[in-house]
């Protein structure tokens, strides 16, 4: 039985900017966006980018699903994710109306 592996990551860009991505070859696509391959990309004028952090998936429609979730975050919820501080993640989700 072939087991599949996908990968959803997110990249720190030079800009200080967080790109969130899915792919099925981490080292690869990190290298591709590294090489600027396609100049419309995203990161291509925000390069270099740094690898801040990757959870490996089975199937890939739970990866597409959960990369969808994660574009829709905060940068502050991305940054909670990215160092570990997932008891975070629920309050920084709550909308704030006002102050």
């Amino acid at each position: 039985m072939c087991r599949h592996q996908y990968f959803v990551y997110i990249l720190e860009c030079s800009d200080n900017t967080y790109y969130t991505g899915v792919t099925n070859n981490l080292e690869r696509r990190l290298k591709e966006h590294q090489e600027g391959i396609n100049p419309e990309a995203y990161t291509n004028r925000r390069r270099p980018v740094e690898l801040k952090w990757y959870e490996q998936f089975q199937y890939i429609d739970k990866a597409i699903a959960f990369e969808k979730k994660i574009k829709k975050w905060s940068k502050a919820k991305k940054q909670a994710l990215i160092e570990g501080h997932f008891e975070k993640l629920p309050e920084l989700s709550k909308k704030k109306f006002g102050k």
